[in-house]
């Protein structure tokens, strides 16, 4: 690797991970913020708000990748990234010093709202511009191993923000926390930006984008050229479904979903649960580059697949295995104690609700939400309808669903029953970040690592194949939309898709079944659509193909 190929992998790695870093911000202090710019208005108010917050968030992301896709491919790779990363930075920054509803009134949380929607335009536009950039510098034979330090940068963005929070609230104490030291984080980023700003400066245009614009060949209109031809929309299209959308459960269920699981379910204190996913993290990042690696010695797809394929088979016994260790006596209450919903199916509904903007007021609904929110393993057995709905719980007297006392009767049953309290003993706690050395913690974090190189195992590999997939004219435009589809829209809707599976089956496993069947999807999709293309030369080759037509060979 040569001095100028160093540059060129820090310099986008290094604003990836601030721009990831500004993004995770929100969603790690989202009840914070909340409470400061959405906290004084109305439920129908403060609904609207939170759907306009998690559509910046995750729905977005698309929009981004076309607009700075399609600008990427017309002025450069160089120039759009940098653009993406000021949005970004600058956004950020603002939320640090934005005034509260309490000062400034509606303002507040319209301003935020706006901020949050241009981070995500703009993530939207770095990782494919990041990406492409650094993909169009490697040498043929060597794109894997570049491109999966790209690959780092979002849990290496997560891991920062999780830290500077961290230490950020022992500094100030929790109090001084809420009323204004979260605002901290936010404001750091102005530092992040200015690093990242003066490093992307020094470079130059990549190499392939430079030829195609000294031969003329570039595209006047890549948005349209990318997926108004049926030859390239289809590329893009089994892109998404063969590799984006298992890559992005996997990696969503690694990193984000056992966090919900273990905080949710199992009721692990949120100390405890940051630094068993930071201790993961830290163990298992090195996949990234591995996998990278070794996917321009064997090809991208049996990596990338065989990690679907090996996550969805053990998804199971790993989720088990977690709650056997993390919460010993919630597993057992699991196991030896029968709860039953008594409903008419009809009176029920599927509780998804992405933006916890949805109220479930039907007695049925309220029965399996709270037992669901109580992580408690129940079925549903039929009744007549306009049956009022009620738990029994094992072979107990009914609990009448939606009465003023319902709440504390099915707490004191559930107890009685020998459901264990959220604070019972045998629930997994680390007293400091080093306390890993007795056997809960460090078999939780062998766990939680295995699914971590899961993660690396898909999303190590993933830049340089759908690089490799498309032609440089419309590249960065082709390349970011199936992305940020797929772990945008497949992966983001997964806790939600999750606890409304949960809630629907009184399982508390059943919402392992999303990613697993995404995952198989992926992995059947992928083995017959989507063609190999770790012998590409990117440089020369200029055409796209599928699964079983000819692919060009490297040079």
């Amino acid at each position: 690797m040569t001095k100028e190929e160093r540059k060129v992998i820090l310099a986008s790695s290094l604003g990836t991970v601030f721009e990831w870093y500004d993004f995770y911000l929100y969603g790690s202090l989202a009840a914070v913020i909340g409470a400061n710019f959405f906290g004084m208005y109305p439920e129908s108010t403060r609904n609207v708000f939170a759907l306009l917050a998690f559509a910046a968030g995750f729905l977005v992301r698309p929009f981004g990748a076309l607009v700075f896709g399609r600008l990427g491919d017309l002025v450069g790779r160089k120039y759009t990234f940098l653009i993406t990363i000021v949005i970004m930075g600058a956004s950020t920054f603002l939320v640090g010093i934005l005034p509260t509803s309490e000062q400034i009134g509606i303002i507040a949380p319209v301003v935020l709202i706006v901020l949050r929607l241009l981070q995500g335009l703009a993530l939207g536009g770095e990782y494919g511009g990041a990406a492409t950039y650094v993909a169009e510098h490697a040498p043929n034979g060597r794109r894997g191993f570049y491109t999966s330090f790209i690959q780092i940068t979002a849990t290496a963005g997560l891991f920062l923000s999780l830290i500077v929070i961290l230490f950020t609230q022992i500094a100030v104490g929790p109090d001084n926390f809420r009323a204004w030291g979260w605002r901290v984080p936010f404001l750091l980023s102005i530092v992040l930006l200015g690093v990242s700003v003066w490093i992307r400066l020094q470079m130059q245009e990549s190499p392939a984008f430079k030829k195609m614009k000294e031969e003329g060949t570039g595209s006047k209109a890549p948005i349209s050229e990318a997926f108004g031809q049926w030859k390239n929309a289809k590329i893009a299209l089994f892109a998404l479904l063969g590799l984006v959308a298992g890559q992005a459960v996997v990696w969503y269920t690694g990193q984000f979903y056992v966090l919900f699981f273990i905080g949710q379910v199992l009721k692990v204190d949120p100390f405890t649960q940051n630094m068993l996913v930071a201790w993961s993290l830290v163990l298992g990042s090195g996949g990234f580059v591995f996998f990278g690696w070794l996917s321009d010695k064997i090809g991208r797809k049996p990596i990338i697949l065989g990690g679907c394929l090996i996550a969805a088979l053990t998804y199971f016994p790993l989720f088990k295995l977690l709650s056997a260790e993390a919460n010993p006596a919630l597993a057992a209450a699991h196991a030896n104690i029968e709860v039953r919903v008594l409903a008419n199916s009809n009176d029920c509904s599927f509780q998804f609700n992405p933006t916890g903007t949805v109220t479930f007021t039907k007695p049925c609904d309220v029965a399996k939400a709270a037992l669901a929110r109580a992580s408690v393993n129940y079925r549903v057995e039929p009744v007549p309808q306009g049956t009022v709905a009620s738990i029994r719980i094992a072979g107990g007297a009914p609990i009448v669903a939606g009465t003023p006392t319902f709440a504390a009767e099915l707490a004191s049953a559930l107890t009685a029953a020998g459901y264990p309290a959220a604070s019972n003993p045998t629930v997994v706690k680390m007293n400091s970040p080093f306390d890993i050395f007795r056997e809960q913690p460090a078999v939780l974090i062998a766990i939680m690592t295995l699914m971590v190189i899961y993660v690396t195992m898909v999303y190590g590999p993933i830049a340089a194949a759908l690089v490799e997939l498309f032609p440089t004219r419309i590249r960065y435009t082709s390349m970011s939309l199936p992305y940020h589809i797929g772990n945008g829209w497949f992966g983001g809707l997964m806790p939600a898709t999750a606890f409304a599976m949960i809630a629907q089956t009184g399982d508390v496993y059943f919402g392992l079944w999303y990613p697993i069947v995404v995952a198989l999807g992926t992995v059947v999709i992928g083995i017959f659509m989507v063609p190999e293309t770790y012998k590409r030369d990117i440089f020369n080759d200029d055409v796209t193909t599928l699964a079983g037509e000819p692919a060009p060979a490297r040079h």
